[in-house]
Protein backbone atom coordinates (compact mmCIF):
# COMPACT_ATOMS: atom_id res chain seq x y z
CA UNK A 1 0.00 0.00 0.00
CA UNK A 2 1.26 3.34 -1.13
CA UNK A 3 1.40 6.19 1.90
CA UNK A 4 2.00 9.61 0.52
CA UNK A 5 2.82 13.16 2.47
CA UNK A 6 1.35 15.42 0.95
CA UNK A 7 1.19 19.30 1.84
CA UNK A 8 -2.45 21.27 0.59
CA UNK A 9 -3.05 24.51 -0.01
CA UNK A 10 0.47 25.45 -1.00
CA UNK A 11 3.22 25.43 -4.02
CA UNK A 12 5.87 25.18 -1.61
CA UNK A 13 7.05 22.29 0.39
CA UNK A 14 7.04 22.59 4.51
CA UNK A 15 3.84 24.75 4.20
CA UNK A 16 -0.04 24.63 3.75
CA UNK A 17 -1.57 21.73 5.18
CA UNK A 18 0.14 18.72 5.76
CA UNK A 19 -2.07 15.35 5.01
CA UNK A 20 -1.64 11.61 4.57
CA UNK A 21 -2.82 9.48 1.56
CA UNK A 22 -2.97 5.85 1.71
CA UNK A 23 -3.75 4.23 -1.60
CA UNK A 24 -5.92 0.64 -0.09
CA UNK A 25 -9.36 -1.07 -0.73
CA UNK A 26 -9.25 -2.14 3.11
CA UNK A 27 -12.98 -1.03 4.80
CA UNK A 28 -11.62 -1.77 8.42
CA UNK A 29 -12.38 1.76 10.66
CA UNK A 30 -10.01 0.45 13.52
CA UNK A 31 -6.98 -0.09 11.09
CA UNK A 32 -7.36 2.96 9.36
CA UNK A 33 -7.93 4.98 12.44
CA UNK A 34 -4.71 3.44 13.78
CA UNK A 35 -3.13 4.35 10.95
CA UNK A 36 -4.28 8.05 11.09
CA UNK A 37 -2.84 7.88 14.61
CA UNK A 38 0.39 7.18 13.67
CA UNK A 39 1.25 9.27 10.72
CA UNK A 40 -0.19 11.94 12.92
CA UNK A 41 -1.40 15.15 10.92
CA UNK A 42 -4.52 16.78 10.99
CA UNK A 43 -6.13 14.37 8.64
CA UNK A 44 -4.90 11.16 6.47
CA UNK A 45 -7.09 10.12 3.95
CA UNK A 46 -8.00 6.83 2.62
CA UNK A 47 -8.26 6.15 -1.26
CA UNK A 48 -10.00 3.20 -3.00
CA UNK A 49 -9.84 2.62 -6.42
CA UNK A 50 -10.92 -0.89 -6.58
CA UNK A 51 -14.48 0.36 -7.25
CA UNK A 52 -13.15 3.17 -10.35
CA UNK A 53 -13.32 0.85 -13.39
CA UNK A 54 -16.97 -0.58 -12.50
CA UNK A 55 -18.75 2.93 -10.99
CA UNK A 56 -16.50 5.23 -12.37
CA UNK A 57 -16.19 6.75 -8.76
CA UNK A 58 -13.07 6.60 -6.24
CA UNK A 59 -13.84 5.34 -2.52
CA UNK A 60 -12.83 8.03 0.02
CA UNK A 61 -12.57 8.47 3.84
CA UNK A 62 -10.99 10.52 6.14
CA UNK A 63 -9.54 10.63 9.67
CA UNK A 64 -7.98 13.02 12.51
CA UNK A 65 -5.66 10.90 14.13
CA UNK A 66 -8.49 10.71 16.91
CA UNK A 67 -11.80 10.44 15.06
CA UNK A 68 -13.56 10.16 11.38
CA UNK A 69 -15.17 13.07 9.86
CA UNK A 70 -17.72 13.62 7.51
CA UNK A 71 -15.63 16.39 5.12
CA UNK A 72 -12.38 17.52 4.61
CA UNK A 73 -10.98 20.07 2.23
CA UNK A 74 -7.52 19.60 2.37
CA UNK A 75 -7.19 15.56 2.22
CA UNK A 76 -8.88 15.69 -0.68
CA UNK A 77 -7.14 18.09 -2.65
CA UNK A 78 -4.31 16.06 -1.04
CA UNK A 79 -5.60 12.70 -2.70
CA UNK A 80 -6.66 14.16 -6.14
CA UNK A 81 -3.22 15.88 -6.05
CA UNK A 82 -1.61 12.36 -5.64
CA UNK A 83 -3.99 10.08 -8.21
CA UNK A 84 -3.19 12.73 -10.76
CA UNK A 85 0.33 12.59 -10.59
CA UNK A 86 0.73 9.37 -10.24
CA UNK A 87 -1.26 8.66 -13.42
CA UNK A 88 -3.61 6.15 -11.62
CA UNK A 89 -7.23 8.50 -12.28
CA UNK A 90 -8.09 11.09 -15.01
CA UNK A 91 -9.70 14.95 -14.47
CA UNK A 92 -12.42 15.37 -12.75
CA UNK A 93 -12.36 12.64 -10.40
CA UNK A 94 -15.64 11.32 -8.66
CA UNK A 95 -14.78 10.74 -4.92
CA UNK A 96 -17.42 9.03 -2.95
CA UNK A 97 -17.65 10.15 0.40
CA UNK A 98 -19.75 10.57 3.65
CA UNK A 99 -20.63 13.89 2.42
CA UNK A 100 -21.66 12.41 -1.08
CA UNK A 101 -19.79 12.40 -4.36
CA UNK A 102 -17.29 15.43 -4.16
CA UNK A 103 -14.92 16.00 -7.29
CA UNK A 104 -11.83 17.22 -8.00
CA UNK A 105 -10.85 18.80 -11.63
CA UNK A 106 -6.79 19.76 -12.91
CA UNK A 107 -6.88 23.09 -13.69
CA UNK A 108 -4.97 24.10 -16.98
CA UNK A 109 -2.84 26.62 -15.39
CA UNK A 110 -1.90 24.35 -12.70
CA UNK A 111 -3.68 23.69 -9.46
CA UNK A 112 -6.74 21.61 -8.40
CA UNK A 113 -10.43 22.66 -8.22
CA UNK A 114 -12.42 20.87 -5.50
CA UNK A 115 -16.57 21.25 -6.08
CA UNK A 116 -18.08 21.08 -2.39
CA UNK A 117 -21.57 21.23 -1.14
CA UNK A 118 -22.34 24.83 0.09
CA UNK A 119 -22.18 25.59 3.78
CA UNK A 120 -24.89 28.50 4.43
CA UNK A 121 -23.67 30.22 7.51
CA UNK A 122 -26.73 31.29 10.45
CA UNK A 123 -26.59 33.91 12.58
CA UNK A 124 -26.93 32.53 15.78
CA UNK A 125 -25.21 31.75 19.16
CA UNK A 126 -24.13 28.36 19.79
CA UNK A 127 -26.82 26.07 22.21
CA UNK A 128 -26.00 27.10 25.84
CA UNK A 129 -22.92 29.48 25.15
CA UNK A 130 -22.59 33.43 25.00
CA UNK A 131 -20.80 35.93 22.62
CA UNK A 132 -18.92 36.82 25.91
CA UNK A 133 -17.49 33.46 25.96
CA UNK A 134 -15.52 33.73 22.69
CA UNK A 135 -14.35 37.03 23.37
CA UNK A 136 -12.92 36.34 26.15
CA UNK A 137 -11.98 33.17 24.77
CA UNK A 138 -10.46 34.90 21.68
CA UNK A 139 -9.03 37.58 23.83
CA UNK A 140 -11.10 39.94 20.88
CA UNK A 141 -14.37 41.41 20.61
CA UNK A 142 -17.06 39.84 18.79
CA UNK A 143 -18.43 41.12 15.59
CA UNK A 144 -20.64 38.35 14.35
CA UNK A 145 -21.04 34.80 15.56
CA UNK A 146 -22.49 31.94 13.04
CA UNK A 147 -23.39 28.75 13.07
CA UNK A 148 -22.49 26.46 10.24
CA UNK A 149 -23.26 22.88 9.33
CA UNK A 150 -20.22 21.40 11.27
CA UNK A 151 -18.51 24.69 12.82
CA UNK A 152 -18.92 27.98 14.72
CA UNK A 153 -17.89 31.16 12.92
CA UNK A 154 -16.39 34.19 14.85
CA UNK A 155 -15.77 37.36 12.54
CA UNK A 156 -13.76 39.50 15.21
CA UNK A 157 -12.25 43.23 14.22
CA UNK A 158 -8.76 42.63 12.27
CA UNK A 159 -6.88 40.59 10.13
CA UNK A 160 -3.50 41.39 12.60
CA UNK A 161 -6.18 39.90 15.20
CA UNK A 162 -6.82 37.05 13.97
CA UNK A 163 -3.05 36.82 13.10
CA UNK A 164 -2.19 37.21 16.82
CA UNK A 165 -4.73 35.08 18.60
CA UNK A 166 -4.07 32.65 21.37
CA UNK A 167 -7.21 31.68 21.91
CA UNK A 168 -8.11 29.55 25.39
CA UNK A 169 -8.53 26.09 23.54
CA UNK A 170 -10.31 24.15 26.44
CA UNK A 171 -13.42 27.30 25.80
CA UNK A 172 -13.57 26.35 22.02
CA UNK A 173 -13.24 22.46 22.83
CA UNK A 174 -16.67 22.96 25.42
CA UNK A 175 -18.64 24.97 22.08
CA UNK A 176 -20.91 22.58 20.34
CA UNK A 177 -19.65 21.37 16.90
CA UNK A 178 -16.54 20.23 14.86
CA UNK A 179 -14.58 23.21 15.48
CA UNK A 180 -14.47 27.13 15.36
CA UNK A 181 -13.37 29.39 12.77
CA UNK A 182 -12.36 32.92 13.24
CA UNK A 183 -12.47 34.87 10.53
CA UNK A 184 -11.93 39.08 9.64
CA UNK A 185 -11.73 40.95 6.51
CA UNK A 186 -8.06 41.46 5.12
CA UNK A 187 -7.70 44.76 3.60
CA UNK A 188 -10.20 47.66 2.04
CA UNK A 189 -9.35 47.46 -1.16
CA UNK A 190 -6.58 44.50 -1.42
CA UNK A 191 -4.52 44.21 -4.78
CA UNK A 192 -5.68 41.96 -7.79
CA UNK A 193 -5.16 38.22 -6.25
CA UNK A 194 -4.14 39.39 -2.49
CA UNK A 195 -6.66 37.89 -0.11
CA UNK A 196 -10.15 39.26 0.53
CA UNK A 197 -10.50 37.72 3.76
CA UNK A 198 -8.19 35.80 6.59
CA UNK A 199 -8.96 32.92 8.82
CA UNK A 200 -7.68 30.78 11.62
CA UNK A 201 -9.51 27.28 12.82
CA UNK A 202 -9.44 25.69 15.87
CA UNK A 203 -10.74 22.27 16.62
CA UNK A 204 -9.60 20.41 19.83
CA UNK A 205 -12.91 18.95 19.69
CA UNK A 206 -11.56 16.39 17.15
CA UNK A 207 -7.99 16.26 18.54
CA UNK A 208 -6.73 19.19 16.36
CA UNK A 209 -6.54 21.97 18.50
CA UNK A 210 -5.04 24.55 15.35
CA UNK A 211 -5.79 22.79 11.61
CA UNK A 212 -2.93 25.13 9.32
CA UNK A 213 -5.33 25.45 6.32
CA UNK A 214 -8.87 24.28 6.26
CA UNK A 215 -10.74 23.60 2.66
CA UNK A 216 -13.56 22.58 4.59
CA UNK A 217 -14.43 25.84 6.69
CA UNK A 218 -14.11 27.92 3.06
CA UNK A 219 -17.19 25.94 2.54
CA UNK A 220 -19.15 28.58 5.23
CA UNK A 221 -16.20 31.56 4.45
CA UNK A 222 -16.79 31.41 1.10
CA UNK A 223 -21.26 32.54 1.28
CA UNK A 224 -20.22 34.57 4.44
CA UNK A 225 -18.24 36.84 2.88
CA UNK A 226 -19.86 36.80 -0.63
CA UNK A 227 -22.35 38.97 0.88
CA UNK A 228 -19.91 41.35 2.84
CA UNK A 229 -17.95 42.26 0.06
CA UNK A 230 -20.65 41.58 -2.85
CA UNK A 231 -18.52 39.12 -4.92
CA UNK A 232 -18.84 35.34 -5.37
CA UNK A 233 -15.26 34.87 -6.32
CA UNK A 234 -12.77 35.14 -3.37
CA UNK A 235 -9.68 34.23 -2.12
CA UNK A 236 -9.21 33.56 1.67
CA UNK A 237 -5.57 33.32 3.68
CA UNK A 238 -5.54 30.86 6.46
CA UNK A 239 -3.11 32.63 9.00
CA UNK A 240 -1.57 29.83 10.93
CA UNK A 241 2.22 29.63 11.74
CA UNK A 242 1.96 27.11 8.44
CA UNK A 243 0.09 29.42 5.99
CA UNK A 244 -1.74 28.87 3.10
CA UNK A 245 -4.39 30.50 0.51
CA UNK A 246 -7.84 28.86 -0.48
CA UNK A 247 -9.31 30.43 -3.84
CA UNK A 248 -13.32 30.02 -3.47
CA UNK A 249 -16.37 30.55 -5.86
CA UNK A 250 -19.75 30.35 -5.62
CA UNK A 251 -21.73 28.37 -7.79
CA UNK A 252 -25.54 27.67 -6.45
CA UNK A 253 -25.37 25.31 -3.77
CA UNK A 254 -22.30 24.27 -4.52
CA UNK A 255 -18.79 25.86 -3.95
CA UNK A 256 -15.72 25.58 -5.62
CA UNK A 257 -12.29 25.66 -3.91
CA UNK A 258 -8.84 26.26 -5.61
CA UNK A 259 -5.51 25.60 -4.59
CA UNK A 260 -2.31 23.57 -5.16
CA UNK A 261 -0.49 20.71 -3.58
CA UNK A 262 3.19 19.14 -2.94
CA UNK A 263 4.24 15.65 -2.46
CA UNK A 264 7.11 15.91 0.22
CA UNK A 265 7.36 12.15 0.68
CA UNK A 266 5.94 8.88 -0.49
CA UNK A 267 6.57 5.55 0.93
CA UNK A 268 5.08 1.57 1.61
CA UNK A 269 3.13 0.90 4.14
CA UNK A 270 3.19 -2.56 5.88
CA UNK A 271 1.12 -2.61 9.16
CA UNK A 272 -2.11 -4.48 6.84
CA UNK A 273 -5.16 -4.05 7.62
CA UNK A 274 -5.37 -8.06 8.63
CA UNK A 275 -2.66 -7.72 10.79
CA UNK A 276 -4.02 -4.90 13.32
Amino acid sequence: MQLHLVDAFTSAPFTGNPAGVCLTDADDAAWMQAVAAEVNVSETAFVDLSTLAATGEVGLRWFTPKVEVEICGHATLASAHVLFEQGLATSPIAFRTASGVLRAEALPGGGIQLDFPVDEPISALPDGHLADEFADALGAAVVELARCRYDVLVEIPSAEEVRDLEPDLSVLKAASGRGVIVTARAEEDPAPGAPDFVSRFFAPAVGIDEDPVTGSAHCCLAPYWAKRLGRDRLVGAQLSPRGGEVGVELAGERVYLRGDAVTVSRGELLAEATKI
